[in-house]
């Protein structure tokens, strides 16, 4: 007997939209526990990504290091003016994905768990009076219209989350980049400025007004992107030129992938009936960085967590939990990256000085420490303060706390 069988009038405890990280995740937790989980996932869907995860995230949801593709050992950071700043990890590293591979694992450990598998797009999120969710989806090359129903449902589905859209308020409101990235075959012979071990970000207006730009080692290929908030700017013309900026138009190209991401969690995650958000559908990838994976896989955790607590008790405020707790461990950071991207990202004048400030120590030592361990570091004060002031005095210009 499954843990949810006590409810005979649904087909699952829990129905998963969204085979991404974060679905896969909270499928594989609740699957775990013995509960009747479907996860139903959109068919060859892979979204664009630099792939970037930190070590951390290989501890916290135990992902095997078979599954990268990549050790970068340092970021390289290039200004409007090109002037370039390289920033080494340290004894530590920043693991790369490839998402296709990536992903597929997560939904396969999660059928492992006890997840029923499906293919299908979701179509609607409705709840009778009982409290029963059904979920319309198309699936399969007839587009077939089928129906489940459930206790409770996880919506995972991507920035333009149709559970959300369905069942949450303002959830069309959420303010996204649009990201696009070509995935280009790295060939034997290197003949442009590329380092297998090394992530390229590139902070020039005209690669991206309102964000950045990337090249990111892969393995033996390698991502090549940007985003922007601005609906009408040319990512794929732009991308274009980028390649034949920095000397890799003629490399092979693999695939394409365009996608919006969003940067700025929902206010609410749940209806506070039977369903609850995760992942891009909540709004969790870091403003700034444009890093969502950690993120979304924590996210997934919570929602199960909070899906846990609800159908143990029937106390529909437990869906509301999940929120709370990421914001707790995570929401101190999401501002102060909203506010980094704010101030620094408005123009190449700005961005200049940004790429000028990660040039010292201090603050190339606090990001890496930060983004290892998924916390502000709070064990050297006076670095903080010291950064504080060098900040300021780059917005600003004021030669007296330059380096």
């Amino acid at each position: 007997m499954t843990k949810g069988a006590k409810n005979a009038s649904a087909d699952y405890d829990v129905v998963v939209v969204g085979g991404g990280p974060s679905g896969a995740t909270a499928a594989n937790e609740l699957a775990g526990q013995g509960y009747k989980v479907m996860l139903l996932d959109k068919a060859g869907r892979i979204k664009p990504c630099g792939g970037a995860v930190p070590p951390r995230l290989l501890k916290d949801f135990d992902i095997p290091q078979s599954l990268l593709v990549a050790h970068a050992h340092s970021a390289r950071i290039i200004a409007p003016s090109n002037k370039k700043v390289t920033m080494p990890v340290g004894d530590g590293f920043v693991g790369m994905v490839d998402r296709d591979q990536f992903d597929e694992w997560l939904r396969d450990r999660a059928s492992r768990s006890g997840a029923v598998r499906m293919s299908g797009k979701c179509e609607n999120v409705t709840t009778d009076y009982a409290g029963i969710a059904t979920i319309a989806f198309r699936s399969g090359r007839q587009s077939t219209r089928q129906t489940v129903t459930a206790r409770a449902v996880i919506g995972a589905d991507g920035a333009r989350s149709c559970v959300a859209q369905k069942c949450l308020p303002n959830a069309k409101r959420v303010p996204c980049v649009f990201a696009y990235h070509e995935v280009v075959k790295v060939p034997d012979i290197i003949d442009a400025d590329y380092q297998e071990d090394r992530c390229d970000v590139y902070y020039q207006g005209h690669l991206s007004p309102d964000f950045y730009a990337w090249v990111f080692p892969h393995g033996d290929h390698m991502s090549i992107g940007l985003g922007s908030a601005n609906k009408g700017f040319p990512l794929r013309e732009t991308t274009r030129l980028m390649r034949e900026q920095t000397g890799f138009a003629h490399w092979e190209t693999v695939r394409k992938e365009g996608a919006p991401i969003p940067l700025k969690p929902l206010k609410r995650w749940d209806n506070g009936r039977n369903v609850v958000v995760a992942g891009d559908a909540a709004g969790v990838v870091a403003p700034s960085s444009g890093e969502g994976i950690y993120y979304a896989m924590t996210a997934g955790r919570m929602s199960a967590q909070a899906v846990d607590l609800f159908l143990q008790t029937g106390d529909a405020r437990a869906l509301g939990t999940a929120r709370k707790a990421f914001m707790k461990a995570h929401g101190r950071v999401f501002w102060i990256l909203g506010m980094m991207q704010y101030f620094w990202y408005r123009n190449d004048k700005r961005r200049e000085r940004f790429v000028k400030m990660c040039d010292d120590p201090d603050v190339q030592r606090l990001t890496w420490e930060a983004y290892m361990n998924k916390e502000l570091v709070r064990r050297d004060p006076l670095a903080h303060v010291k950064i504080f002031f060098k900040d300021l005095g780059h917005l600003f210009g004021l030669k007296a706390v330059e380096r």
